[in-house]
């Protein structure tokens, strides 16, 4: 609904969850706000239920990592993005190897963060799905203590996970560019015939 508010009345804004109760919330909230130019819709960040080339900006909080198909997330974004339209998203992202056993734990998972992408592999994801221009701008690095605050009471040994931690995890807005039209043809072989 903030971003209804931020297109203004000649622009639109879409709403994607996956739970009917969400979208109950959601549309309660937007009849108590009165705004009109926001659509919510049923859906997966996986398969977004839109037409391809027809959205300016994707914006996300914390979500694309808790998808088991980030590929597949990505080439949806880029799918369904006009041509020049902005990916901008806020995620958890590593810097460098994660050990396995944080991979493995569910309750982790949940937390946002086994299912986080390597800054480098999160770019290439983005390189792959045909974006341009991508940049993962930390916002909080986590720490130790933050390790330890999140961790305790989920049943790990915060003691001997943490120090396998620090500063490995990291809160950053992930932004790319859907190349336009004519860009995408220059890199194809250089002629219209193939836009």
């Amino acid at each position: 609904m903030l971003s209804a508010c931020r297109v203004g009345p000649a622009g639109k804004a879409y709403g994607l969850d996956m739970t009917d109760e969400m979208l109950a919330l959601a549309r309660e909230n937007q009849r108590k706000a009165g705004v009109e130019n926001v659509e919510f819709q049923k859906g997966e960040i996986e398969s977004i239920p839109l037409p391809d080339n027809s959205v300016d900006v994707i914006i996300s909080n914390c979500v694309i990592n808790l998808s088991g198909d980030k590929d597949r997330v990505l080439r949806e974004a880029f799918r369904v993005l006009k041509p020049g339209g902005r990916f901008a998203v806020s995620d958890v992202v590593t810097r460098g190897d994660v050990p396995p056993q944080v991979r493995q734990d569910m309750l982790l998972w949940v937390g946002c963060i086994a299912g986080a992408l390597r800054d480098d592999e999160y770019q290439s994801k983005l390189r792959a799905a045909g974006f341009e221009e991508f940049t993962i701008h930390p916002t909080r690095i986590y720490t130790i203590e933050d390790a330890r605050e999140f961790l305790s009471g989920k049943g790990v040994d915060v003691d001997a996970l943490a120090p396998q931690v620090e500063g490995k995890f990291m809160s950053a807005f992930v932004r790319a560019v859907k190349p336009n039209s004519s860009k995408t043809v220059e890199a194809c072989c250089g002629r219209a015939c193939c836009s």
